[in-house]
């Protein structure tokens, strides 16, 4: 098999399509946390800070306040994606609390039949 063709092959399944999809959405929804965090939040930060903006603050002359914006940003992401995951996880469980009927298996049917018939 060519290598085109089996790049294309590999390309074109199912995950692989989902994971490019995935990479996407999750690049978008970070820009959009890093903008609620930058545009939203930090400034409500700033008027609780005397003397500065978030991103200037330091601690024993190490400047943490783009970290902290960085580490609010992760939590906000790690929450959205726990809530996401947990949401799926009820749903998977309701599919498995309402189980099938099993079906009746054709010895079993068999079995049943030769039994009714000698009871006649």
């Amino acid at each position: 098999m060519g290598f085109v063709k089996e790049f294309k092959e590999f390309a074109m399944k199912g995950n692989v399509m989902d994971l490019a999809v995935g990479v996407i959405i999750g690049a978008a929804f970070g820009k959009i946390v890093t903008s609620l965090v930058e545009d939203l939040i930090m400034p409500v930060v700033n008027h609780l800070i005397p003397g500065g903006t978030w991103q200037t603050i330091t601690f024993h002359g190490l400047k943490i306040g783009h970290f902290a914006g960085t580490v609010l940003d992760f939590l906000i992401v790690a929450l959205s994606v726990f809530l996401m995951v947990k949401g799926l996880n009820s749903l998977k469980k309701e599919e498995a609390a309402a189980p099938a009927a099993p079906a009746e298996t054709t010895t079993e049917k068999l079995l049943t039949e030769i039994r009714d018939s000698l009871k006649k």
